[in-house]
Parts: structure tokens; sequence; C-alpha cells
């Protein structure tokens, strides 16, 4: 097909495409990772989401754009206010650690967390590869084209509910139970809305997109003993205070107009 003739972005032929080339890993995927934490084969499909963005980028602009679009995982140049590297790497920790919390004052069972120190950076290594194969997908190719036609907000609930459909096979896979699914996708796409404020707010920068979804795994697989007492419900309910939060102060249109500095600089 003449590539000058194919639309800059399509979003929806994306996802498409993503759900198809992730069809192999879900009907061959249901075996157990060799891993601490619970995660079947099928989670090896993480690749998908870069795969569809590099095929649709060289179908439009060749060799020239699928570089481009590989050199946005490192774009942390874009990042003119380095105080945005606090949320970016600490935000979602402290939801997870707001989350144990809640849980203890709700009287949950949980162990003493043990989970060996030198496992952090190995997580964190790992958890970066992957980060980086999904995020140059959903927000170096996806989300800026949804966010120019629909509003940053909307843009990001869409591009979640995408995401936790994509991730639905997987976690049927693990044999969970459905109300743990449920939650786990309301927490999904709140996750993906604070993904899009932290990046409309860092240039749209990749990178800082790629080191929250990074520190959700890595929280994720820490709690508190490789995901053993890991319960959505309550970082549900924790990020979707933080979100209101954030919607709230910076705006469902743009996530990254604070309301409070426009008052300030008009005094």
């Amino acid at each position: 097909m003449d590539r000058e003739a194919a639309p800059a972005k399509q979003p929806l032929l994306f996802f498409l495409l993503i759900y198809v080339l992730s069809v192999p890993f879900w009907v061959w995927g249901e075996a157990p990772l060799p891993l601490p934490v619970n995660l079947p084969t099928s989670a090896l499909s993480f690749v998908t989401p870069l795969l569809a963005a590099l095929i649709l980028t060289y179908w439009r602009g060749g060799l020239a754009d699928v570089g481009a679009l590989l050199r946005r995982a490192f774009d942390f140049r874009k990042i003119k206010n380095v105080a945005w590297l606090a949320p970016a790497l600490l935000l979602i920790p402290a939801i997870y650690l707001a989350a144990y919390l809640l849980m203890h004052l709700a009287q949950r069972e949980l162990p003493v967390p043990d989970v060996p120190l030198l496992m952090v950076p190995v997580f964190f290594l790992l958890y970066l590869v992957t980060a980086v194969c999904e995020e140059l997908g959903w927000m170096g190719y996806a989300v800026d084209p949804l966010q120019e036609r629909r509003g940053a907000l909307t843009a990001a609930i869409l591009l979640g509910v995408v995401w936790e459909l994509w991730h639905l096979i997987p976690h049927l896979q693990q044999g969970l139970a459905a109300d743990w699914i449920a939650w786990q996708s309301l927490y999904s796409i709140g996750l993906r809305v604070l993904i899009v404020w932290v990046y409309n707010n860092t240039g749209r920068s990749v990178f800082a997109a790629i080191l929250v979804h990074t520190m959700d795994n890595v929280s994720w697989s820490l709690f508190p003993n490789f995901g053993s007492h890991y319960d959505p419900l309550f970082t549900a309910v924790v990020t979707w205070v933080t979100t209101a939060a954030v919607v709230l102060l910076w705006g469902a249109q743009t996530l990254a107009r604070f309301r409070y500095g426009r008052l300030q600089a008009s005094r």
C-alpha cells in the first residue's frame, strides 16, 4: 500500500492489531512462567503493543519513523521539570503502601514482608523491558491522536479499557476470581489516567510513562511477598481517590493545566 495514502496514526487499527498479534500467546500461554510471581506464559504478549506500533509506523513512514518511535523510549530530555520524576517513580509505590495500610486497618491477614532486597533491581530491570515494549505502543503511538480528538481524560479512560481487556485472558488463565478481575480492571483504568497525567506534564515523555508502568509492576511484585496478598480492591480505591484529585487540580481536557498555577500567574 502507498504510504502516502495511509493515515498518520490509526488507534483503532492499532488496538485490533494488538489483539490479533496476541492470539498465539493466549492460545499457547496458559502454563506459568518460571518466576516467583504468578504469571502465565501469555504474559509474554507484552511485545505486541510494540510490534503493532512498529508495523503501523513503518507502513506510514518507513524506517525513519520507526527509528523515531524507538528513540522515544529514552526521551528523558523532554522532561524540563525534573520534579516530575518524583511522581513517575514514587506515586505508584505510595499508592500500594496506602493500600497495604488500608488492608491492615481492615484487619486483613498479611504476612511480614520478606522479599530479598536484591530482587528489587532485578524486578526493576525485568519490568523496564516489558514497560518499554508496552508504552512505545500505548503512549508512543496511540494516546496522542486519541487525546487530540477527545481530550486527555477521555483518551486515558478509553486506553485504560482497551489495555485491561487485553489483560483479560491472562487474568483468566491465572485462575483469578471475577471480583478480583473487576477491581483490577478499575485499578488499571485509573492507573492509565495517572500515566497520561505524568506523560502530559513531562512534555509527552514516553520515558516518564515507562517509569510509572515499571514501578507499578515492581510494587505489585513486592506486595508484600511476590504479590502473594495483593488485593486490587484496595489499590483501586486509593488510585481513584488520587485520580479524582488529579482531574480536579489539573483539569480533564489536558491533565496538564494546574488550576492554582493559573491563579497565581494571574495575580
